[in-house]
């Protein structure tokens, strides 16, 4: 024990030579922790009075240490007992005060020198004081260790079942190669057996052609050989007796037909079509895993809290890593329970993997009555889980004013109407005092406005666009102006005057700002886009003798103005001077088309009014591919073009339900590809990936839509949104 402790005090000795003479802090040798070091240095830092006491204990005269069968904590006893602490700066001077502003023990002299000024109490005053209050925080830290302990077991476990998964994923992988590699063994056997066959037939028909040919040949031979003897050496008599036979032979040798064309060919190829088996061979086995974990990922929708008997209810549960990434691939292990108060499981659920990160999780309550509802990521609760489930019949919820049918101002801004179809959600329908428990229920961040024609007063609003300079552009639509507020929403200015000459305003509607910070505003009724400077002075104008009734506006990645003509139906892409580049679309139904008039839904069908019938593209974004994303109102869809207007894919239908559209409006994509609609008619907000698959709502019942038009999202990646039916602006929170 003394060896360590002389090892222990060597290392404080050390201090000095461990630390570069320039450093400002100290890295402890031990711990590692790191420390900023006194002005002074290292001769500057506090002794451990308990070491440096300890150490004397132990070094003392033999007479007097205690013996050697003793603990060393004996040892300690007995310098506690016998042995007061003495003063490191003053020697044989013994520590009866402590400096409360120092936080240290001293002597007498201590208190009368250095310490004069500070507040000091006599040591035995505040050693209670602080072993109690020692004792809290060792008692706090204590009580930590049973959750380490099972965080330790339940990460240890799910590192065994990663290991045991790997061993078994390694075992099959080897088994159904080495099966493979056998299959391929017996296919090469069986390709050179029927080779060795097919020759040896090929060899047989060939090899009896060239045996009779050989035959003929010396035949030929022998007789020519023969004859011409006979008549360079033989007699007259010789030759007259033989004529007769070899005339014969001759002559039959001449007559006789021989196999001269051949009987096979020598064609014989082994064709193995590998290509394909190489690709398949690369792309042979998936292994499939996923980041996920349970306590980022989120789960969204009101069918976490509310349900109806007998009604079919869908949950949304979006997966996330450790740094709350999305995650984007499916297949996590996903389950979903829902238990009675008694703990018993009363309701099958069903999971939907949507393969892209997402699911839908769907129930029927069969019974009304409180319940609990889990949702279990590879076993582990994600972020809410368990919820509090509410399940009530039909009959028991009263209808909320909201929900009646109201007829409303077409967003068009034509002055045409339609009738709108719940423009409010419901959030009333379950009235509750409690605090809602889901983290991810209220999103709504701040609203801006009321109905009024003052600064930060609203009435219609309908674009909204947001600069990376943290501002939020708002076009004021029936106030004929343009305001301006800050990220988090303050007012910052405010331009415009109605008229019809360039620089002024006569309703409008979209709005967005360029790389230069300029704001580019469409105008509805002038029927031409104005460009004003960042502090709102008037620029320029395009489009004039062009547009008929330009809606909303985006710019691209080339810096062209995107603009979309409500009355025309169709999309104008601009250069920044002016100058058109091209435009695409017609009235019409097709892809490339934008329909006037809903002919499936009556509930949308214009009036005809003295302004003529509400028309269908609405608004535009560009997305990170520099491609077109438009929203067709009536034809309840969201439609994406390429950069010069080719169409590439649209998606959305007529409903209520996840991924279909009452008459969208705003949309806006953020960094990820992921498209966010606002669905006038329904009153709400929905998220889709780059490729139209529906994510998620953004959930806005803390403070419900009426309406809402143009969206974009902020620098600090949250998505504003003109509710203009409550002539205000919002800033919500959503999943990213």
């Amino acid at each position: 024990m003394l060896t360590l402790l002389s090892k222990a005090a060597w290392k404080f000795i050390c201090l000095q030579n461990y630390i570069p003479p320039q450093s400002l802090t100290l890295s402890c040798p031990v711990c590692r922790q790191t420390s900023i070091l006194p002005e002074k240095g290292v001769a500057a830092l506090q002794n451990n009075f308990f070491i440096t006491n300890l150490m004397e204990v132990l070094q003392r005269d033999p007479e007097c240490s205690p013996p050697e069968a003793c603990s060393v904590l004996e040892s300690v006893s007995a310098a506690a007992a016998c042995q007061p602490l003495s003063c490191p700066n003053h020697e044989g001077k013994v520590m009866e005060f402590y400096c409360e502003s120092c936080e240290t023990a001293m002597c007498l002299e201590c208190t009368e020198g250095e310490h004069r000024e500070h507040v000091t109490v006599p040591l035995r005053d505040v050693l209670e004081q602080q072993k109690a209050a020692l004792k809290t925080q060792l008692d706090a830290i204590r009580n930590r260790l049973p959750q380490l302990r099972a965080a330790i077991e339940l990460v240890g476990e799910i590192s065994k079942q990663l290991t045991d998964r790997k061993n078994e994923a390694v075992t099959e992988i080897s088994s159904t190669f080495e099966e493979l590699e056998r299959a391929l063994h017996l296919r090469k056997t069986t390709l050179i057996t029927d080779l060795e066959n097919i020759c040896c037939t090929k060899q047989k028909v060939l090899q009896a052609q060239l045996s009779s040919l050989l035959q003929g040949k010396d035949n030929i031979q022998s007789c020519s050989s023969f004859t011409e003897q006979a008549l360079s050496h033989g007699s007259a008599t010789e030759v007259l007796l033989v004529q007769k036979q070899m005339g014969e032979r001759v002559s039959a040798l001449a007559r006789h037909t021989y196999p001269e064309q051949p009987h096979e060919n020598g064609h014989l190829d082994c064709q193995v079509e590998t290509e394909g088996l190489r690709r398949s061979i690369q792309n042979l086995g998936v292994l499939i895993t996923t980041g996920a974990i349970g306590h980022t990922s989120v789960a969204t929708g009101e069918g976490l809290r509310h349900t109806l008997v007998g009604q079919h209810t869908t949950v949304t549960v979006t997966t996330k890593d450790k740094d709350s990434e999305l995650v984007k691939t499916g297949n996590a292990a996903l389950r979903a329970e829902i238990m009675s108060v008694d703990g018993a499981v009363t309701t099958e659920t069903e999971v939907v993997d949507n393969k892209n990160g997402t699911y839908e999780v769907g129930y029927t309550m069969r019974s009304e009555g409180e319940f609990s509802f889990s949702l279990l990521l590879y076993d582990q609760p994600v972020r809410g889980s368990p919820f509090r489930l509410r399940a009530v019949k039909p009959s028991d919820v009263l209808q909320s004013p909201d929900d009646v049918k109201r007829r409303v101002k077409s967003p068009s801004g034509t002055g045409g109407h339609i009738r709108q179809k719940a423009v409010r959600r419901p959030s009333s329908m379950y009235s509750t005092t409690k605090k809602k428990e889901n983290p991810i229920e209220d999103e709504l961040i701040y609203r801006v406005g009321t109905r009024g024609r003052d600064k930060a007063e609203f009435t219609n609003l309908q674009g909204i666009s947001t600069s990376s300079n943290g501002r939020i552009v708002v076009a004021d639509s029936n106030n004929q102006c343009i305001q301006v507020f800050s990220n988090d929403g303050a007012f910052k200015l405010r331009f415009g005057v109605r008229g019809r000459s360039p620089g002024q305003l006569q309703r409008p509607t979209g709005v967005t700002v360029d790389m230069n910070g300029d704001i580019i505003v469409a105008d509805y009724d002038n029927r031409w886009v104005s460009i004003f400077s960042s502090d709102g002075k008037f620029k320029s104008k395009i489009g004039a003798g062009r547009l008929m009734g330009p809606k909303g506006v985006a710019v691209d990645r080339n810096g062209h103005i995107i603009t979309v003509d409500n009355k025309a139906c169709c999309v104008f892409i601009f250069q920044a001077n002016g100058k058109l580049v091209t435009k695409f679309g017609a009235r019409g139904t097709s892809d490339r088309q934008f329909t006037e008039k809903s002919g499936t839904n009556i509930s949308l069908e214009p009036k005809l009014s003295k302004s003529g019938p509400a028309f269908s593209p609405h608004f535009v974004a560009i997305n990170n591919k520099n491609e077109i994303v438009v929203t067709d109102f009536h034809n309840h869809s969201v439609k994406v073009y390429s950069a010069d207007g080719e169409f590439l894919f649209k998606f959305g239908s007529h409903g209520e339900g996840n991924g279909q559209f009452n008459a969208p409006t705003g949309v806006a994509v953020d960094a990820n590809g992921n498209i966010i609609v606002a669905d006038w008619g329904n009153s709400r907000i929905q998220v889709f990936d780059s490729s139209g698959s529906f994510l998620s709502y953004i959930n806005t019942t803390a403070d419900p839509l009426y309406g809402p038009q143009g969206l974009s999202l902020t620098s600090d990646g949250h998505v504003a949104v003109a509710d203009s039916g409550n002539h205000c602006f919002k800033v919500y929170r959503y999943l990213q």
